[in-house]
């Protein structure tokens, strides 16, 4: 699993509907949008078998 090291950022544009969606998800889960997010992206990468995500990142 990747490091939980929290030195990035990412800023996206969405619209508010969808960011309301996730807002809401996120704290049905008790989690913070961060991690929410984050915890999507894991189980996406490992359900689609996106392996070695740290060393392509290391790469650049």
């Amino acid at each position: 699993m990747m490091t939980k090291q929290k030195t990035e950022y990412l800023n996206i544009r969405i619209s508010p509907d969808i960011k309301a969606l996730i807002k809401t998800s996120a704290e049905s889960e008790r989690r913070s949008i961060s991690n929410f997010i984050e915890c999507l992206v894991v189980e996406y990468s490992e359900k689609k078998q996106l392996n070695n995500i740290e060393s392509r990142s290391e790469k650049k």
